[in-house]
């Protein structure tokens, strides 16, 4: 076990450097693609703006950092920024937050920023996530989730806010069937986990999560990689003991996913001496052990087999749309209108139904 913990710690400083160096664009939160923003954009439309008048900006000396910067303000905000005591700068920065964090690339983002800065120092982001954390605790999950944002915006390698906000991601596209939505949020969620493994791999609660995305997307020996490091770090008895008993679970599964990474890299064969036993066993009546098998006979040409295996599957899973696509094209090349129809027909439905839900 020391070796092993030794071979990790030196993973673990190599990694790190690796993080450090990825582009701007892939750690830097205001700089990254703007991949859930839709889907808060709504949480902007109590603001109106308005701006700082030149007293106010010469008394506080903010002439070169807010003339002609939009302040936002919520309705009942409108009268105290008027007023001659003026508004809470506390709020004014909160709603600065809030701007940010619905789009972090807002065209004032950089603005706000400095802003909250000078008035609330340069902690301002630890506040943010401590109001992510109650919001997420009350099961405000949109209001967490921009707290968390603007904390990165802030500051964007912090420990605490990149795993209130993996963490918040995974909770909301748990509380969704919007395959679109779902979508958006987990690849968040995965993004940011694997960002806080690699930027502070010693913190074992980050690789416990990541294991289970992991698991969920059927990445089995990237699972067990990152649940060994959290065993190996975390000082939790009841966790550590929950994740050795899904550890000795993933033994098969690495083996079944062994066998469809060959059909992947197209070594049929290899893969077909992998995954066939399992068809024998408690695993007969998974989905994507049958797809993988039916893409390897396609591959090896032996298409009626291929397409056996792919009607099994949507007996197990009638929505799987890779399935339907295989169909339709091995009909086609078969010159079987009729059947190639059948099938478009399907996966045009279920295209429609998933819009209906978007």
């Amino acid at each position: 076990m020391t070796n092993q913990k030794d071979d990790y710690l030196k993973s673990d400083l190599a990694t790190r450097e690796i993080a450090r160096k990825r582009p701007r664009s892939e750690w830097v939160f205001a700089e990254r693609a703007n991949r859930i923003s839709e889907w808060l954009i709504d949480k902007m439309d109590p603001f109106i703006f308005d701006e700082f008048s030149e007293a106010y900006l010469a008394s506080a000396k903010l002439e070169t950092l807010m003339t002609n910067i939009p302040v936002p303000l919520r309705k009942e905000d409108i009268v105290a920024f008027g007023s001659k005591d003026g508004l809470d700068i506390r709020l004014i920065c909160e709603n600065m937050a809030k701007i940010i964090g619905i789009d972090p690339t807002f065209p004032y983002t950089t603005a706000y920023t400095e802003f909250i800065l000078r008035f609330l120092g340069k902690k301002a982001h630890e506040l943010f996530v401590k109001a992510g954390g109650f919001e997420a605790d009350n099961e405000d999950l949109d209001g967490a989730c921009i707290h968390f944002r603007a904390a990165l915006v802030i500051k964007p390698d912090d420990r605490d806010a990149m795993f209130g906000y993996a963490r918040i991601c995974r909770a909301m596209y748990n509380t969704s069937t919007n395959e679109k939505y779902v979508g958006s949020f987990k690849a968040e969620s995965l993004t940011y986990f694997e960002l806080l493994t690699e930027l502070y791999p010693q913190f074992a609660d980050g690789w416990y999560y990541l294991g289970y995305i992991y698991l969920n997307m059927g990445l089995y020996m990237k699972a067990n990689l990152s649940w060994t490091r959290f065993v190996l770090r975390s000082n939790k008895v009841k966790e550590k003991k929950e994740i050795q008993q899904r550890l000795e679970q993933l033994t098969v599964p690495i083996e079944i996913e062994k066998g469809c990474n060959a059909v992947l890299a197209e070594r049929w064969y290899e893969g077909l001496s992998v995954l066939l036993p399992f068809t024998e066993t408690v695993y007969k009546d998974w989905w994507p052990l049958w797809y993988y098998i039916g893409l390897a006979r396609l591959g090896d040409g032996r298409k009626e087999e291929a397409k056996e295996n792919f009607i099994r599957v949507l007996r197990l899973n009638g929505t799987q749309r890779d399935t339907i696509r295989a169909l339709i094209e091995i009909y086609k090349e078969e010159g079987d209108e009729a059947m190639s129809s059948k099938y478009e027909d399907k996966l045009t439905l279920l295209n429609a139904e998933n819009a209906a839900n978007e």
